[in-house]
């Protein structure tokens, strides 16, 4: 069977059509009559002609200049021959070829069988299939085509060189030999002698278990960070009204966004952005200013019932984000001096974030109002910042900005007018702490470098949620190990029966069946001081590490085809 695959219609110079499958040569030789193939992996010039149409016919040259390339497997991107046709762009240049193509199949009965169009990914599945990549390979691909950010790109090809593939195969190798110790400890400890004591033997795997499980956590622990890499960094923009929120907004986006007013409460609803921020994606959140409830008569107007389920839907947000900015603004008492007042709303909001473990920003606006005022300005800045580091104390100077949204618009203000663009590098500073990879120095190769220790931990970023669920299992099962092998609940200890005892808790799918065969005891005795003397049964801990290992085969396609063939859809159709 053929499979050609195009990807897009669009009016283009170039259009690339590519065909795998067992009759690609013969399907050429219909397109090109008289001519011979070309040389593997050598782009010739042909004319493409339409096989059904009379030899005759003037209507029968389909293109009269097509690059066509021709690669013999296995040594192809999907494992079988393929064969590339680079056609002009015009859409229906592309559409006659395709039509072409698809009446070649039933010319093509006995040299491959049907040409139909590939479905989506199924390029990739082939290759998948034909072991020209695993599963973990065709994510980080499918992340490559979908990443529109510089940091998404770094992500995506990171992941992508096979780097992580290998680790869960080095990882996977390590619990398969630690578990062939195991039952050799089983089957032959009677018979045999090792050079070490069956206690030392259980120190020893329970150590590298031990150490991978350190692994495993931080790699788990850097996949949400990549997550943010991924998906987007959630902002919320958190203040009372008449901020400037809006008005930030606006200046980070490059638009009017928002809509400013003087009139307070004028947002009510969340407004979504999402921007590129020197390589980091961000979705921005502009929110109700946070108030309280004014009586009427006085000069704050009421809240009224709208704005409230807008003040609670900003704190909610604002919980839910990974950023947090909290817009303040100077204003002048009645004495003409800069004060910056704080409500109660705002900061009750900021202590739940601060104690959620938000990263939080705080930005004072209007400073273009300290100009008005007598006096050196710096003072007044400094001034203004330590009054906001007494309210938040956990707020660092480096994150602490200083702007004026109205002198963002006066070009004439220097090259960086109203410090946006200084605030913007304190910004992505922040992403860049929440995104930089977490990183041991305790479990790291000794052989490797500062600079390759930091591409392995970095390489971690890449780690996709799919292979985080498997990661999280294989986790789960090394900590039942462990537990058996070092402080096991009475339930293990065994002295006489070899039964596997009904209270042991560990993964239902395990059956005693798979263990019929064994001839020496399931229990080994451990004698020593330490934490987890005595019987341990040495089954059941080498199920645990077997079902481990099965969590690191799914990931990149190894473990038992049913697994596999449930998560190949998804994986493909990105």
């Amino acid at each position: 069977m053929a499979r050609k695959n195009v990807r897009a219609y669009r009016r283009a110079a170039i259009a690339v059509i590519r065909i795998s499958g067992p009759a690609c040569l013969h399907i050429y030789r219909l397109l090109c009559p008289s001519r011979p193939p070309p040389k593997p992996r050598t782009a010739t010039l042909r004319r493409l002609y339409d096989p059904n149409d009379p030899q005759s016919s003037d209507l029968r040259v389909l293109d009269t200049g097509a690059l066509v390339l021709y690669f013999p497997a296995p040594h192809t991107v999907t494992g079988e021959d393929v064969l590339e046709l680079h056609v002009h762009g015009g859409r229906a240049i592309v559409r006659s070829v395709l039509d072409a193509i698809s009446k070649c199949g039933h010319l093509t009965q006995g040299r491959g069988g049907t040409v139909r169009h590939a479905e989506p990914g199924e390029f990739t599945k082939w290759a998948f299939y034909n072991g020209k990549l695993d599963l973990a390979q065709a994510e980080a691909l499918g992340e490559t085509l979908a990443a529109e950010t510089e940091q998404q790109r770094r992500l995506a090809v990171s992941g992508a060189d096979g780097g992580l593939s290998k680790r869960y195969e080095e990882w996977r190798t390590m619990l398969l030999y630690a578990r062939g110790e195991l039952e050799a400890l089983i089957d032959f400890s009677e018979d045999q002698h090792f050079d070490e004591s069956p206690a030392e033997f259980v120190a020893s795997i329970s150590k590298q278990v031990s150490v991978l499980k350190r692994q495993i956590e931080l790699h788990l622990q850097n996949a949400s960070k990549g997550e943010l890499l991924r998906n987007g960094i959630s902002i919320a923009l958190l203040g009372a009204p008449n901020a400037g929120k809006s008005s930030l907004l606006n200046r980070i986006v490059g638009r009017e966004a928002a809509i400013v007013s003087a009139e307070e409460g004028t947002t009510r609803d969340i407004v979504d952005v999402s921007v590129d921020l020197n390589g980091w994606l961000c979705r921005l959140g502009d929110m109700a200013g946070l108030r309280a409830m004014g009586p009427v008569g006085q000069q704050q107007q009421p809240v009224g019932l709208v704005e409230q389920e807008g003040i609670r839907r900003a704190r909610e947000r604002a919980m839910q984000s990974d950023v947090v900015l909290v817009l303040l603004s100077v204003e002048m008492d009645e004495d003409g001096n800069p004060q910056v007042p704080i409500n109660g709303q705002v900061l009750e909001a900021v202590q739940e974030c601060d104690a959620a473990g938000k990263t939080i920003l705080v930005v004072l606006n209007k400073i273009d109002l300290l100009d008005m005022h007598d006096g050196p300005k710096q003072e007044r800045m400094r001034a203004l910042q330590t009054r906001i580091r007494q309210i938040f104390p956990t707020v660092s100077e480096r994150r602490l900005c200083m702007v004026s949204c109205k002198g963002a618009a006066n070009s004439s203000m220097g090259s960086d007018p109203g410090g946006i663009q200084t605030f913007l590098r304190q910004l992505t500073s922040s992403f860049m702490e929440l995104t930089t990879a977490s990183t041991s120095e305790d479990i790291a190769n000794a052989r490797m470098t500062p600079a390759e220790a930091r591409a392995y931990w970095t390489t971690s970023l890449s780690v996709t949620h799919r292979q985080t669920t498997y990661l999280s299992q294989c986790l789960h099962h090394l900590e039942d190990f462990l537990a058996l092998s070092q402080s096991q609940p009475r339930s293990y200890l065994h002295t006489e029966t070899t039964e596997i005892s009904d209270s042991c808790n560990f993964a239902s799918d395990y059956r005693p069946d798979r263990h019929d065969d064994h001839v020496g005891p399931n229990i080994v005795q451990v004698n020593g001081d330490g934490p987890g003397d005595g019987a341990i049964d040495i089954v059941t801990a080498a199920e645990h590490l077997r079902f481990a290992a099965d969590c690191l085969a799914k990931i990149t396609g190894k473990g038992e085809s049913g697994d596999v063939e449930d998560i190949l859809g998804v994986v493909f159709e990105k």
